[in-house]
């Protein structure tokens, strides 16, 4: 598993958009993000492909598919199993952080 320093939000969220889907195309991710951010995130176009492409470099995303929609080409991404240890680590990391994060303030196990 490759060893990550810090995962970013938008990364975190298109990893986790990816996670629950199988496989989505660029404007199934960019409302996934918005979804899981409730609205705080919207990724542009520009951003999200950059994303894409660089996650992809890392071996943690993977195109799977493509179709023509409207004379327009959709390319679809899914997570490849190094995508989805990575997301299994950051996400293992951000509940203890939580966890403790709530404990210091006293309301663990607090309905939220």
């Amino acid at each position: 598993m490759r060893n990550v320093k810090e995962m970013r939000e938008p990364t975190w969220l298109v990893l986790t958009a990816l996670a629950g889907a199988g496989r989505l195309h660029g404007y199934g991710i960019t409302g996934e993000v918005e979804r899981l951010s409730e609205g705080r995130l919207r990724l542009r176009a520009g951003t999200l492909y950059a994303a894409l492409d660089r996650l992809a470099g890392e071996g943690l995303v993977a195109t799977a598919g493509e179709e023509v929609v409207d004379g327009r080409l959709r390319r679809y991404y899914a997570l490849t199993t190094e995508g989805r240890r990575a997301l299994e680590a950051e996400a293992r990391a951000r509940a203890r952080i939580s966890a403790v994060a709530l404990g210091r303030l006293g309301l663990a196990g607090a309905p939220q």
